[in-house]
């Protein structure tokens, strides 16, 4: 089942337990718009390359559209449509006031200069500059762009705008980027993991964990439970998987990372098949990569008692069914990888008034917005007597099933 299938059918369970209104239903599951822009660019040996480019923006009922742009071969249609509309109900779970978006572009970052990357972005940009704003959609980075990526985006917007920090956010400090923002997405991992943990009567010091993914999120998240006393004990990403059950020294190897080199050459550590990573003895798991990793085939051999989704839609709806028979607890991703959102929302309001906040304030805040969703959702489930999945999906639907309403939606 692809992403778009997963999402549309986890929101209809929701819409069913919360006795929404079919025409409602309908409504909310459709885009509010659809945007496929044709990007050609000169590259750097003169010739000319062309790469499709999309913007889906499904919901504005909260208030404005927020998502990432990212740059990946596999970027498509029905991709950004599922990640668009998971936005909407992650910004409603986590109670900050936007709609949801999602855009990319169709190419391989990695095979492109800086200065094709830079002309890319910015023709983007020309081609859907009033189709966002500050109040209107605000783009943040995604897998394969970074903070540069938004500082070209926030450049080329202005050109036909004016000055607008609030744009985008994901920007370098010097252009009105948040203090935290980096490290955002891996935060909230641990503090949703900590509030999840509380519940069972445990704690990340202690407890086992095995990480797929050492980009932003993997590497910040793995960083920070270690610093919390939790035991990382296997770990890989697309250069190979690691394994060390005293537990794998994780300050030694983000330099090691950094410095270029492979995780399977990695010393403190054995090197292990990638296959085996996903169902490694442990307490917590945390996928922090691709979607669809845990699927009907890898699901039933998964010895995880936790699954903590950093990555958009790891767990596959069939894998998500076997998970639960077997008892293994998965906390979604639109609440646990809902750190960087949050700081981007922080980000905005810091551009809108401008009045930049110290990291402890911007760390404080996401702790206190983490803990805050993580009880709502408890207490949704409580009162629909669902799993997680379920809590976090009706809170947010509802959230803007309630905007709509009261906004006057069939006006």
């Amino acid at each position: 089942m692809n992403a778009l299938a997963a999402t549309s059918r986890n929101f209809r369970r929701a819409s069913k337990l919360l006795g929404l209104d079919s025409k409602l239903e309908q409504s909310l599951l459709i885009p509010f718009r659809e945007i496929k822009v044709e990007c050609t660019i000169p590259k750097d040996d003169g010739s000319l390359a062309s790469f499709v480019g999309f913007r889906v923006q499904h919901d504005n009922a909260r208030g404005p559209m927020k998502g990432g742009i990212r740059y990946h071969p596999e970027v498509d249609p029905d991709e950004v449509n599922a990640l668009a509309q998971l936005m909407t109900w992650k910004t409603a779970v986590a109670a900050v006031p936007y709609g949801g978006a999602k855009g990319g572009i169709g190419c391989s970052p990695g095979e492109l200069s800086t200065s094709e990357l830079e002309r890319l972005t910015r023709v983007f940009t020309q081609k859907i500059h009033d189709l966002i704003g500050t109040h209107r959609d605000v783009p943040a980075p995604d897998m394969g762009t970074n903070a540069q990526t938004m500082a070209w985006m926030l450049d080329e917007y202005s050109k036909f705008h004016g000055h607008s920090p609030a744009v985008v956010t994901g920007k370098p400090i010097d252009l009105g980027g948040s203090l935290g923002r980096d490290a955002a997405t891996g935060r909230g991992v641990m503090y949703a993991t900590e509030a999840l943990l509380a519940e069972y009567g445990k704690c990340i010091s202690g407890s086992t964990f095995v990480i797929q993914g050492f980009g932003n999120v993997g590497s910040w998240a793995a960083r920070l439970i270690h610093e919390k006393g939790g035991k990382i004990i296997a770990i890989g990403d697309v250069t190979g998987s690691i394994r060390n059950t005293s537990g794998i020294d994780i300050p030694a190897l983000v330099t090691h990372r950094n410095e270029g080199h492979a995780m399977k050459d990695f010393h403190g550590a054995e090197v292990m098949d990638s296959t085996e990573l996903l169902v490694h003895d442990c307490d917590v798991l945390v996928p922090c990569a691709l979607g669809g990793v845990l699927n009907k085939n890898n699901a039933p051999d998964v010895k995880a008692k936790f699954i903590i989704e950093a990555a958009n839609h790891p767990t596959d709806p069939e894998a998500d069914e076997i998970l639960a028979k077997n008892g293994v607890v998965v906390l979604p991703d639109i609440y646990a990888n809902s750190g960087g959102v949050i700081v981007s929302y922080f980000e905005w309001v810091q551009n809108i008034q401008g009045f930049m906040w110290d990291e402890e304030k911007v760390n404080n805040e996401l702790e206190k917005y983490m803990s805050s969703a993580f009880q709502h959702i408890k207490a949704m489930c409580k009162s629909l007597d669902c799993n997680l999945r379920m809590g976090a999906f009706t809170l947010g639907v509802n959230r803007v099933a309630r905007a709509t309403l009261l906004r006057g939606w069939e006006a």
